[in-house]
């Protein structure tokens, strides 16, 4: 489905303040996942050189933002616990539905703190998966992305 752009993702697109080729929408992943034009996974971690550190830690913020917006959604929407049995048309519009529903009980209700303390999503084992030089490729873009005067964190060294 990603690889063959099943998803109708946007179209590639320029990063703010560079010249680089137009980048890809990406998904953001684990070790588990391979490598891929629209599935970002971090370095293995031996031997990392700052840059691609500063990338496993940018890609391991988005993750837990992620992680943590659908931990919100997943708990006030328990279907979202287990696997969806559905079929995919079905399965879309009830995710759709749970996003809309979701949105629209936050702006009356506002924001409940308790609903983002827990959450449960565990990564599978990882599978020693590479991925594809094109894939290696859009990562090495980001990375050089990431410590670009556009692109770079302020604090981000101090992180790693």
């Amino acid at each position: 489905m990603l690889n063959n752009n099943e998803l109708d993702l946007p179209g590639n697109t320029t990063l703010p303040g560079t010249t680089y080729p137009a980048m890809p929408f990406v998904f953001v992943g684990d070790e588990a996942f391979a490598l891929g034009e629209h599935l970002m996974r971090p370095y293995s971690s031996r031997g990392l050189s700052i840059a691609r550190r500063v990338f496993n830690y940018r890609l391991t913020r988005a993750r837990r933002v992620v992680e943590c917006a659908f931990g919100i959604l997943a708990n006030k929407w328990r279907f979202l616990h287990s696997p969806i049995r559905l079929k995919l048309e079905t399965a879309i519009s009830a995710v759709k539905a749970a996003c809309v529903l979701h949105n629209f009980v936050r702006v009356r209700d506002g924001f409940n703190f308790e609903d983002s303390l827990s959450h449960s999503l565990e990564s599978p084992n990882p599978s020693g998966v590479r991925g594809t030089r094109h894939g290696a490729a859009v990562r090495d873009h980001f990375t050089a992305y990431f410590l670009s005067p556009h692109g770079a964190l302020p604090w981000q060294l101090e992180a790693i």
